[in-house]
């Protein structure tokens, strides 16, 4: 658009056809892939116009500028010379005329072709490193996500909307807490609480949260402070506008980390125990070994039990009763199935092992994630009350700007009345949902610190609890998740079975069972 000197020299090949004695009748100009890179056709119909016209034989020369803008790929360019060559097609440029079909004009515009691939290549790594260099120093400008802005000077700081701060806070503090981006969305959208984005231009934007925008948020390192060049990589397939596929690398394979560069939401050892968490969730068991988010299945070990036999992960099967399933033989190398082993007898064992380790220590840190979760309360109750305080200015902006209208300009003035109705509209629903919550949570008792003594005081009582209906089987797989990092499985003999639990505490236990022996080494 600005530098037109090239594109004037490309339109004058007309007056060298009529040099060379066409007429122009006979000289059609193809400009439609102006402006488009010649590193593949697959996105340049012009290209391919040319390519198709040429196997008719309807083309006798093609002129270019230089014939390395024709094409800038080996697998395009020698296809068009076999090509030119087969339906005597000339090519020409500024330096003269090619016959494709001879050796020499071959020979010639074979090493033009494939200079011209190489100077791409040398091109884009120059750039590259250029860009690499800048990236290592941290100095690379990037789009920084919602929360974060650059200043006139470049210098990144936080959003100065103590909402937006508040809010990109509770994101973290609320996963920390639940362990789910599920739970995350649902805990907001309890409340009727949405998140800001940037829209397509810069500015920010208040969304509904999706698993989608909570996860960008809980997987984006600048919110820990930290610039991170290179966490995508090019894959191999394209699209159909020619560009490549991007996947996402592992945090080992970052090219460029630069800590401490943007004001940080959460430190870097939160931010790798997040990365870690929604890495276990992915219940994929084969192939990532990973537990998987606790699920209202019977088997309470769900995640977390492997096959001491052959060292694989274990499923679940319910059909006929819950088993622990290792079928990693039979799926991989066709081999009968390694073993299966009742679900219940396993779990009531290793769930009295896990009230046999429990000390007071724990019990005092089941207080402290009960303050935790109250916090993570308080936290969501002020953003439900800043919500209210953004919603009744954005109403009030609304009217000021529908008050300043010419009452006769109906065109605007009825535009101006249908926003001001729906900013009142989105206020009067979030104040009533927030006075509804705080009625709920004035009318619920509070522990008292004597109340909350007699909780600590039953922790011995903790195995009746765990029978109680109110219990979750979810809850009570996150429970044992707290002291057990996994529980291996083995069958020695038809009535006996060892079990040994990895985890926190070092100690061993003997179990009975009525049907034999049963260890277990925690």
């Amino acid at each position: 658009m600005t530098n037109q000197e090239s594109l004037r020299l490309q339109y004058a090949l007309r007056q060298r056809a009529n040099d060379l004695g066409w007429d122009d009748t006979n000289i059609d100009v193809v400009d439609a892939d102006l402006g488009l890179s010649g590193s593949t056709a697959a996105h340049r119909e012009g290209f391919k116009d040319v390519i198709a016209r040429v196997t008719l034989g309807e083309i006798g020369i093609i002129l270019s500028y230089e014939v390395t803008r024709l094409a800038r790929n080996c697998s395009d360019w020698y296809p068009l010379l076999d090509l030119c060559g087969y339906r005597q097609c000339l090519i020409a440029d500024r330096d003269g005329v090619y016959d494709p079909g001879s050796t020499n004009g071959r020979l010639l515009l074979g090493l033009k072709g494939t200079i011209s691939e190489v100077e791409l290549h040398t091109r884009r790594g120059r750039l590259t490193a250029g860009l690499r260099a800048k990236a290592e120093r941290g100095e690379l400008t990037l789009l920084l996500p919602a929360g974060l802005e650059r200043d006139a000077n470049g210098v990144a700081s936080k959003d100065p909307s103590r909402e937006v701060q508040q809010r990109i806070s509770l994101v973290f503090t609320t996963f920390l807490e639940g362990g789910s981006v599920g739970k995350v969305i649902r805990s907001f959208r309890d409340r009727a609480l949405s998140i800001p984005r940037r829209d397509r231009f810069g500015d920010i934007a208040w969304r509904t949260p999706s698993a989608s925008m909570i996860s960008g948020i809980l997987r984006n390192p600048a919110y820990a402070g930290a610039f991170v060049y290179g966490r995508t990589k090019s894959c191999r397939t394209t699209y159909a506008s020619g560009k490549l596929k991007t996947a996402r690398c592992p945090m080992a394979e970052w090219k460029v980390v630069v800590k401490d560069r943007y004001p940080a939401y959460i430190d870097w050892d939160g931010f790798e125990r997040i990365q870690a968490m929604l890495r276990d969730n992915h219940a994929e068991y084969q192939r990532n070994q990973t537990r998987g988010v606790p699920r209202e299945g019977a088997a309470i070990l769900q995640g977390i039990t492997w096959c001491g036999r052959c060292g694989h992960k274990m499923s679940i099967q319910y059909k006929g009763g819950s088993r622990y399933v290792c079928n990693s033989l039979l799926n991989h190398q066709g081999k009968t199935l390694c073993q299966h082993l009742p679900a219940d007898p396993i779990d009531a064992q290793v769930v009295a092992a896990f009230f046999a380790a429990i000390a007071p220590a724990e019990v005092e840190a089941w207080r402290r994630a009960l303050n935790a979760r109250q916090q993570t309360d308080e936290a969501l109750d002020r953003a439900e009350e800043q919500q209210v305080e953004r919603l009744r200015y954005q109403a009030l902006l609304a009217e000021r700007q529908y008050n300043r209208v010419d009452p006769d300009n109906r065109l605007i003035a009825a535009e101006l009345e249908r926003r001001w109705e729906r900013a009142l509209r989105e206020l009067r629903q979030a104040e009533e949902a927030l006075t509804t919550r705080r009625a709920t949570k004035s009318k619920s008792a509070m522990l008292t610190p004597e109340e909350q003594n007699e909780f600590l005081a039953l922790g011995p009582h903790l195995p009746e609890l765990w029978q109680r209906p109110d219990v979750s089987r979810a809850d009570k797989k996150q429970l044992l998740r707290t002291l057990l990092d996994k529980v291996v499985l083995h069958r020695i003999t038809r009535d006996r079975i060892v079990v040994r639990i990895v985890g926190v505490v070092a100690r061993y236990l003997n179990w009975k069972s009525s049907r034999g022996s049963m260890h277990c080494m925690l």
